[in-house]
């Protein structure tokens, strides 16, 4: 079968409107302007490429010219009718581009918000993966990045990170998609690389957002596991003021386990730095010396540079601390309960919000 029979029907009645216009110089109908735009959009539901098809217009406009002579009136008359056709088949075509485009993008947002969230049956969800790139068989991690604005898959930070990954790793079984206004990766586990070119790219394009990464597990209910960690990092990132780039839920698994038993932890924050309270100045300031002093690995010079004070500053307070909890931050027997409570304090965010 030659191209122009496979053609054909998509331009039927094309010809008797050349020829009719020909000989009466009349306009398309209403009714045959319509017919044009259901043929495009038929043509693009069989997958017809347009420029084909135009193609076939363009021929079939000098297969069926008008035999006689033309005044130029006429001759403008059969361009405009030839105008009206092609430009409504084109429209009908782009029409259900359209609409093929929107229904894809639905499917895609409700397999994402299913992959997710697990909100559809485990094996139906591997089923639908294949079709987006993902084979769930194997073990998958994810990273989501969060920004100073929330984003859709239609803004242009989402996309740049997506080409990024594309561009250097081709499909490899990647999916970049955004969720809640975050950006989100699900990448195999195997590809570690991925995950860290994902968080490198959407570090910059977010202005310095910041980037969690969950722990690998297998299967469809796996990556909702990993989704989680990493949504849960991202918490634990901003309450503890953490201002790493890129955290991974595998290292702040001390976390979980203390906001686990919240009356527990609230039970060691009070009994441990409750006397911090009646110190001049309140909690905070104290509070503040000993995330320093504890973030520094407990080197005291490290931790009055950060404070801005003086090493014999930062010595005396931390005996205030001692004096007022019976607590030495400086003796290892002593510290363990020390900073696992102001671990708990942070998570809290006490003394700031009553425990």
């Amino acid at each position: 079968m030659t191209t122009e029979q496979r053609t054909d029907e998509w331009v039927s009645g094309y010809d008797l409107i050349l020829t009719e216009v020909g000989e009466t110089g009349r306009r398309l109908t209403r009714e045959e302007i319509q017919a044009r735009r259901t043929l495009g959009e038929r043509a693009a539901d069989a997958g017809i490429p347009l420029r084909t098809l135009v193609g076939r217009h363009l021929a079939m406009t000098r297969e069926h010219w008008p035999a006689t002579a033309l005044t130029p009136a006429a001759v403008d008359g059969v361009l405009a009718a030839v105008e009206q056709s092609v430009d409504a088949f084109a429209s009908g075509y782009e029409r259900a581009q359209r609409m093929a485009v929107r229904q894809e993008e639905a499917a895609r947002r409700e397999f994402i918000d299913d992959l997710l969230y697990g909100r559809s049956h485990l094996g139906r969800i591997a089923e639908r993966a294949e079709r987006f790139g993902l084979l769930l068989s194997q073990a998958h991690a994810v990273a989501v990045a969060v920004g100073p604005e929330p984003y859709d898959e239609a803004d242009p930070v989402p996309q740049r990170v997506e080409r990024a990954l594309t561009g250097r790793f081709g499909e490899r079984s990647i999916l970049v998609t955004t969720k809640d206004g975050r950006l989100v990766c699900v990448a195999p586990a195997d590809q570690e690389e991925v995950l860290l070119h994902f968080a490198k790219q959407a570090h910059a394009a977010t202005d310095g957002g910041q980037v969690a990464v969950g722990r690998p597990h297998p299967g469809a209910g796996g990556v909702v596991q990993s989704y989680e960690e990493a949504l849960n990092a991202l918490d634990l990132a901003e309450r503890l003021d953490l201002d790493e780039p890129v955290v991974r839920s595998a290292d702040l698994l001390v976390y979980p386990v203390l906001t686990r038993d919240r009356q527990a932890i609230a039970d060691l924050v009070t009994s441990v730095l409750g006397p911090l309270t009646g110190a001049r100045g309140g909690a905070e300031p104290l509070m503040d010396t000993l995330v320093a002093y504890f973030d520094a690995g407990c080197v005291a010079a490290q931790a009055a540079r950060e404070l801005s004070l003086s090493v014999r500053a930062l010595t005396y307070r931390l005996a205030r601390i001692h004096r007022l909890t019976g607590h030495n931050p400086a003796d290892p027997l002593h510290r363990y309960t020390l900073q696992t409570a102001v671990l708990g304090a942070r998570l809290a965010g006490w003394p700031g919000t009553p425990l």
